[in-house]
């Protein structure tokens, strides 16, 4: 099972930008299907965006669609989600997390996830 450690939240205005980063530990990177996460106060964790082992396919929740980009290097045992246009309302912990196949990552049912990155968004 991979360890996964997100970074590269932060405070940014209404419109800007930001890219997280989740590192993963394991030699069997390249054989997990990614996906990224984010509960904002109050609310359930939700799904933002899943990858393949590839890189190839991607899927997006619709309210990130054109906005988000995600990405991973397997070489860094890395995987990325650059967020353009950010609003107000996507103030929230964000979260990374593995599974065999992008179904299993959308599915969001994991045994453990790791500390997030905050990321605040100001109007």
């Amino acid at each position: 099972q991979l360890q996964l450690v997100e970074s590269g939240g932060g405070l940014v205005q209404a419109g800007g930008s930001l890219r997280l980063s989740c590192a993963a530990s394991g030699r069997t990177f390249s054989s997990y299907a990614m996906g990224w996460f984010r509960q904002a106060p109050g609310k359930e964790r939700e799904f933002v965006a899943a990858i393949g082992w590839t890189g190839a396919n991607t899927y997006y929740a619709d309210s990130v669609k054109g906005r988000f980009t995600i990405s991973r290097d397997n070489a860094k045992n890395t995987v990325y989600l650059k967020m353009n246009s950010l609003k107000p309302e996507e103030t929230a912990v964000y979260y990374c997390n593995s599974g065999a196949t992008i179904a299993a990552v959308m599915g969001g049912r994991f045994g453990s996830w790791g500390q997030g990155t905050q990321v605040t968004v100001s109007s």
